[in-house]
Parts: C-alpha cells; structure tokens; sequence
C-alpha cells in the first residue's frame, strides 16, 4: 500500500504541475539523446538505466512523452490538409507552407523535420526498454506501470504510422539509441513502409492485454483538468482504435478483405467499450439542420447548428501563452483575428465549396410526411450540406483609423490550443470505410443514413448476407449495437431539434437534412439476390457507391482537421489508377476544370508514387 501511495502522490503532483507549466518543458525528463539525424551528444541523463523502476521518474518521462507531441501537433494538420483538395492558400502563407501545398518540399522546409518524430519515439523506445513492468504495489496482482507501458507503445506506434504517412519508406528501430554511433546506424538500418510499419505494430501491441485496450495512464481521478482539457484520458491513443487504423491502410494498400474486417472489428471494440460494458457511444442526434417551419431558406436565424468537435477520443494539448513554447498557430493560419491583422494564410478552397453544394439537403414538413429538397444558390454557403457554412465564415467591417474595407475569412475549426487527433465521427466513418471493403457496403451505407442498432442491422444487412456456410451472418453478429442502449433518432425527435447523446443518427443528416427520406441518396439495386454470383457483382458495385459517398461524407465532417490528403492517398491504393485518382481530386482544389482550363498550380505527377510523400536528405522517403 506504501508504493501505491507513492505512485498515486507522483502522478498527482506531476499534473499539478502541468497545469502552471508548458509540457514541452518537461523533456528533459527523458534521454537528451533524442534527435535521430541531429545526433550532437553522448550524453545519457541516466546512465544506469534503471530510474524507471522508480514511480515518480515513470511518471514523469510519460509526461515528457507527451509534451514532445505538441511540436509535431501543428504539422500533424498541415501536412494532412494543405496537401488535399478542401483548402488554398493565401498570399498570407509562408513559403514553406506554399511548397508543402505545391508538393516541391525541400530538405530545409520548417515542415520536413522528421527528427521531430524520431525525438518521440527514441523516447519511448528509451520507456519501453527500461520501465519495470513486473512490479506490484503491495499485494495487487495487476502491474503497476502496465497502463503506462501500454499508452507509451500506442504512442510510438501513432508517431511511426504518421512517419510512414508522410515519407512513404521510413528507418524502423525500437531500441534506444543513446550515441551517435547507434544513431548513425539506424539512420542506415531496416527501412519500412506503409505495409511493414502497420505489420510491424500490429504485431508489437499483441502483447498488451485486452484490458488495456481503452485503460489509460494518470487517470483523471488523479487530476481535475489540465488546462483545455477535460480529462487526461484523451492525451493517450486507444489501442483498439490504433489497430483499427493500422489495419485499415494495411488493407488498403494490400486489399485483404481479411484486415478490412479485422479493422471493423477493432473500431468496434472501441466504440463498445468506450462508455463501459453497459453504456453507450453513440454518433449522437447532433446535426446542423433547418428549422421546419422555414419558407425561405435564406434567414440564418433558422439555421440550428452543431460544434464541430463533439466527442473528442485524442488530443494533443497546446499551450495557453506563446511564451510557454509549443503554442499552436493553427488558429492564426486559419482564421482572422487581431493577431494576424485579420488575414488568414488558409482558407476554404472551391472544390469543398462545390462538394458542399452538390448535396440535395432534405427538409421534411412539420409533421414529417412530406419532403422537399432545398434550392441551391442560398447565402452563406448554406446551400447543400449545412456543415460548411456552421465553421466557415467571410464577412466585411471598416477600419475606423483607415477607414480600409477589411475582408475576413475565418475557418472556426482550431479556436482552441488543443489539436485534436481523433473523434467521434471519424471511429465511425473509418469503421464504415472498413466494412465497405469488407464486402458489407449495406452496413456501411446504413452509417451514413440511418445509423447502426441491431434492429437495424437484423432488418437491413443481414438478410442480404446469407451464406450457405453462415460465416457473413456470423461475422455481422459481432456488431451488437444493443438496442437498450443505442437507439435510432426519429423524425419526430429530428423535427423538434431534441438532441441526445446516446442516439445513433445517420452521418450524413448531420448536414444534409433527413438522410433516411432523400430520394436522392439511396444504396443501388437494393434487392436480395440469392444466386452467389449476381450477389458478388451486386456487392462490388455497391462497394463502389458507398466508397464515392464515404470520401464526400469524410470531406463534409472532417474538413480542416488534418485527415484530408491520407484519406485522399488511402481511397487512391484501392483504385485500379491511383495516379488519376489522385491527380483528379488534388488538382481540383480550385473547381472543376472547364474545357480548356488548368486546373490550380499543383503539377505534380502522381504516377510517381514517391511525389506523393515527403524525402529528406537522401535519409528518408522513396
């Protein structure tokens, strides 16, 4: 009971610090020897190798841990969206940014510095290696530092899965290197890409008991709030939700229908044990809507809006001041304010425009028996999908000393220091990415209209899944979205703007109107087919569907947050040309291009997959 008691004091005092000083400043809790290409000391801060046997030290290089992820938090976005088709940039931006945008990075480039990476995970490879796993606090059984050991592999596996994103082919080493010698002979050691780095991983966490898929380190128990943040549970990855990602893009650089059903599983796994065994995670009935009783569909007062950032899993937290390092300037590059004399280096690009307005929304009646579709050509981008115009913003206003017009545009995507990683919509557009390439485009489409109960999924999934030997109909049963606790939305609960956070709601409502009744967004030959080759060739193109739909759906809820071009690169390994995949969507970031038009500034030529990643210095990248 003594060392519990110790442990419990560090972990609490440790968090009491947090809460008055920058995480950054905490590095020097862990080896100094933590830039892998910049290897300038031999130095190691404990040369015995054994402080992490002591609590208040475990403790404390777990912070240091984290406080190396905010310098890479900014860059964790950029990189993920500049790069897409959902955002353009200004005359504002810095050159830097404008290259990461233009795919003509070089090895100087403020945003291609992969040693930045390399610092976290030589630090938890440095924990991983001499953490003390086996100790007990008094009689307990479980060990002590095993939640701790389990959040620091997440981590490293989160970190390499972004390296590996960015650079396509990475150097892959999991023991501390403590000298320049073992630094300079990783650099020239094993290199992975996507495929290996996801195996590799997916192989390093089977060690880690289930029980530690959603357990977290310096639970909040110990601590009221850090800053922002409202639990410490979201400064760490759960596991069953890094395996989902780590075989969805295994499945989709291979195709193995096998990881895509191994990765629905682990979404799941997350989605049901995130609230307990008893509670729910649902999508929730949050949605941007119009008010029923509206004629015009043009008055902004009748527009009912959600916050975007509903249901944060991870994060990485910012600093609250400039002056305490690790300040996030997101909110600076892409929304007007004072700071930045009220212009933005990133703004909405047409083609999120365009997709927005492609959407036929649906407006039912008051009473829900009739449905109309609303015009297109409103104001204030509130035509289509309403989800834009809630985090977009351009207005006008008067300098009153130049008496200037000032124009202002404003994304209201990172008005917090926080950067957050993961959230609720996207375990679920990701689970729907994994079950559409596992053959099961029904249950996916079901995601984005209506939402998953098992009523649902027993009414209009399995019945279309019927196989001789069972194994579909087995496999659907996994997913048991009970239906004490998950419950759909009705159009009665809809129509009245009742919100609750325990109902599933197709995604797709949340912007575009009451999905379930949209003429036009139906699933293709919705019919059983009996005969096993007609159901094949019905499900392939079905498959197809519901991936165009997911891509559009994954734009609506998730642009500006970081996700765009990976979803872009990860939709492109599953087309029969890549290449024109990507170079379709990239260079559309301006429109559509007209007959005898080009398109945007981008010309880059994807048939080279190594255009598609970062390089540096000849150490890493294709």
């Amino acid at each position: 009971m003594k060392d519990k008691n110790i442990i419990l004091t560090a972990r609490k005092w440790i968090f009491g610090i947090l809460t008055s000083l920058p995480l950054g400043g905490l590095g020097w809790a862990l080896t100094s020897c933590d830039d892998f290409f910049n290897q300038e000391s031999n130095d190691v801060l404990y040369a015995d190798q054994e402080h992490l046997k002591n609590p208040a030290d475990t403790a404390y290089s777990v912070v240091g841990i984290l406080g190396k992820l905010q310098t890479i938090a900014d860059r964790t976005v950029l990189l993920g969206e500049v790069r897409g088709d959902l955002v353009d940039l200004t005359l504002q931006a810095n050159s830097d940014l404008r290259d990461v945008a233009n795919f003509n990075v070089g090895d100087d480039n403020r945003y291609n510095q992969p040693s930045d990476y390399y610092a976290i995970i030589n630090n938890c490879n440095y924990f991983v290696a001499h953490v003390d796993t086996s100790m007990r606090t008094g009689s307990s059984i479980v060990p002590t530092f095993m939640a701790e050991y389990a959040a620091v592999k997440a981590i490293r596996a989160w970190t390499y899965l972004q390296l590996a994103l960015n650079y396509g082919r990475v150097p892959l080493f999991t023991t501390p290197l403590l000298n320049r010698e073992a630094a300079e002979a990783a650099e020239k050691g094993r290199m992975a890409d996507i495929e290996e780095i996801c195996t590799f991983f997916l192989d390093d966490l089977s060690d880690i008991p289930v029980a530690y898929n959603n357990s977290y380190p310096l639970n909040k128990d110990y601590v009221n709030g850090l800053r922002n943040v409202k639990s410490t549970e979201l400064l760490f990855f759960p596991l069953s939700l890094l395996r989902g990602e780590l075989y969805l893009w295994r499945a989709s650089v291979t195709g193995s229908v096998s990881d895509y059903r191994q990765a629905a599983l682990n979404y799941f796994q997350f989605i049901s044990k995130r609230n307990g065994q008893d509670a729910a995670y649902a999508t929730g009935s949050f949605c941007n809507m119009w008010d029923p009783g509206t004629t015009t569909f043009n008055v902004p007062t009748n527009l009912l809006e959600l916050s975007y950032n509903d249901a944060p899993i991870t994060i990485i937290p910012g600093n609250s001041s400039p002056a305490d390092g690790a300040y996030s300037q997101l909110y600076n590059l892409f929304y007007a304010n004072s700071d930045n004399n009220y212009k933005v280096s990133i703004e909405a690009s047409k083609r999120i425009f365009d997709i927005s307005e492609a959407q036929d929304y649906c407006l039912p009646s008051t009473i829900g028996k009739s449905f109309t579709i609303a015009p297109k050509g409103l104001t204030d981008y509130q035509s289509g999908d309403l989800r834009l115009s809630s985090v977009y913003r351009e207005s006008s206003e008067y300098d009153p000393y130049t008496e200037e017009r000032i124009r202002m545009k404003g994304i209201r995507k990172h008005l917090s220091n926080n950067v957050t990683i993961y959230r609720c919509m996207t375990v679920y557009l990701h689970l729907a990415e994994a079950l559409n390439g596992a053959g099961f485009p029904r249950m996916a489409f079901l995601i984005l209209s209506r939402g998953l109960t098992n009523k649902n999924i027993q009414k209009d999934v399995i019945p279309y899944h019927v196989t001789e030997d069972g194994a579909d109909t087995l496999f659907l049963k996994q997913f048991n979205f009970d239906d004490q606790h998950y419950h759909e939305t009705l159009i009665t609960q809809y129509i009245a703007a009742i919100t609750n956070e325990d109902y599933q709601l197709g995604i797709h409502t949340r912007g575009s109107g009451w999905t379930p009744e949209n003429p036009h967004y139906i699933l293709p030959n919705d019919t059983i087919e009996p005969d096993l080759q007609k159901r094949q060739q019905l499900v392939a193109e079905q498959q197809a569907v519901v991936d165009s739909l997911l891509l559009n759906e994954e734009a609506l809820e998730l642009a500006f947050e970081g996700t765009r071009y990976y979803d872009l690169m990860r939709f492109a390994m599953r087309q029969d040309n890549p290449a024109a995949f990507m170079a379709q969507h990239v260079f559309a970031r301006r429109g559509e291009a007209k007959r005898g038009e080009v398109q945007g500034e981008v010309k880059t030529d994807f048939t080279d997959r190594s255009t598609w990643f970062l390089h540096w210095n000849g150490k890493i990248g294709f």
